[in-house]
């Protein structure tokens, strides 16, 4: 194997564990901020559990004025915060902060799309057996719409890998950091393809899992 080839291997393994690093956590927080929403969005929703236009209207507003901004703006307003909460505004765990942000209105917009698919017969089913809102949605809602929420998921991390990507423009750390500081700042094509060709398997590993998984949920329901 040429040198060249050997010396960028030598380079991918730790902004790859970085990548993985801050996609996961940034997926678990947005998750923690988006499904909530998502669900209380579909709650307060017109055809929902429990109607509030009002409600509903600002929360959807504000689900997309974040959604509409792009990350790399929503990064540099963010810098003071993660600032003040991690200490710093560079590095992996630093990025996760704007990461996690930018992903909970997506983890809300598929929740509520995931939860309102849910059949109305098997609602009013429910309520007709006296279950309250929240046993609807524990033990009706979530359950029937597992293999969509699923999906959703997949999509989401795939977003976050592209997005963590993009933190490297300002030192976020990662594959993009080395797309950018070693293969584009120093003329480096080999280590630039090579980022992307790691950033490639990544995507293409959960978009695998997140398909395969949610097709065995719909064939045990």
């Amino acid at each position: 194997m040429p040198e060249t080839a050997l010396e960028v291997m030598a380079m991918l393994p730790i902004p790859t564990l970085e990548t993985v690093y801050m996609t996961l956590v940034s997926t678990f927080f947005a998750c923690v901020l988006g499904f909530p929403l998502g669900t209380l969005l579909f709650c307060t929703s017109p055809s929902g559990l429990v109607p509030k236009r009002g409600l509903y209207n600002v929360l959807s507003r504000v689900v997309n004025v974040f959604r509409s901004l792009p990350f790399i703006i929503l990064m540099i307003l963010l810098i003071p915060l993660s600032r003040f909460i991690i200490g710093t505004s560079i590095g992996p765990s630093a990025v996760i902060i704007p990461l996690s942000i930018a992903a909970a209105p997506f983890v809300a917009r598929v929740a509520e799309s995931a939860l309102s698919e849910v059949e109305n017969g098997v609602i009013t089913a429910a309520k007709s057996m006296g279950s309250n809102t929240f046993q609807i949605i524990a033990k009706v809602l979530i359950p029937e719409a597992l293999p969509a929420l699923i999906s959703g998921l997949a999509l989401t991390i795939i977003n976050l890998i592209g997005y963590s990507a993009m933190a490297g423009a300002i030192g976020g750390g990662g594959l993009g950091t080395l797309a950018i500081n070693y293969g584009y700042y120093r003329f480096r094509t080999d280590v630039t393809v090579g980022a992307v060709i790691v950033i490639l398997i990544l995507v293409e590993l959960v978009q695998l899992s997140g398909t395969m998984i949610s097709r065995r949920l719909w064939s045990k329901r």
